[in-house]
């Protein structure tokens, strides 16, 4: 999924679901992550996975089947090492990923940016990560002050970035 196929700004969404806010079935990333990628929309359904400072595992992951699916990849929120560069970007978007949100950096910007597939990260850092270390998936990650759990769904424009439980519409 690319703008193209994106149900509505993210601010429309959290204008007709209101209630779900209050409930905290929609939920509001903090405004720290920055846009990396071509499609500055994005959205589908949530893939977890934790790392610290390694990408073990991430490939693999990246180059199943994407079916439209958001990676939200929690690195702890390091700043130290990127998570992803243009070759995991590139391999995604083949594979038909439609973004991922890291809790960490990228590199490879220009890389990255001239991929059709939304990024959004903390920021950038040349240095490459480590290739071990332990992975755990389809948990629920706290990225961004709010918890992510695997199968949600998530929502992300040039207004911010939001969280389901279900697939919502503007």
């Amino acid at each position: 999924m690319g703008s193209e196929k994106f149900p509505a700004p993210v601010a429309d969404l959290c204008d007709a679901n209101a209630s779900l806010i209050l409930t905290g079935e929609l939920r509001i990333l903090d405004p720290v992550f920055q846009p990396y990628g071509q499609c500055r929309s994005f959205s589908g359904r949530v893939v977890t996975m934790r790392v610290l400072e390694h990408n073990a595992g991430l490939r693999a992951l990246l180059e199943a089947p994407g079916e439209g699916r958001v990676l939200v990849l929690d690195g702890g929120g390091s700043k130290r090492c990127a998570l992803i560069g243009g070759t995991l970007a590139e391999v995604a978007r083949r594979s038909g990923w439609a973004g991922a949100v890291v809790n960490g950096c990228v590199r490879d910007v220009d890389d990255v940016n001239g991929c059709a597939i939304g990024v959004r990260a903390l920021a950038s850092n040349p240095r490459k990560p480590g290739k071990s270390g332990a992975t755990e998936m389809h948990v629920d990650v706290d990225v961004g002050g709010a918890v992510v759990r695997d199968g949600e769904w998530l929502y992300a424009d040039s207004d911010g970035v939001i969280v389901c439980d279900r697939e919502i519409y503007g």
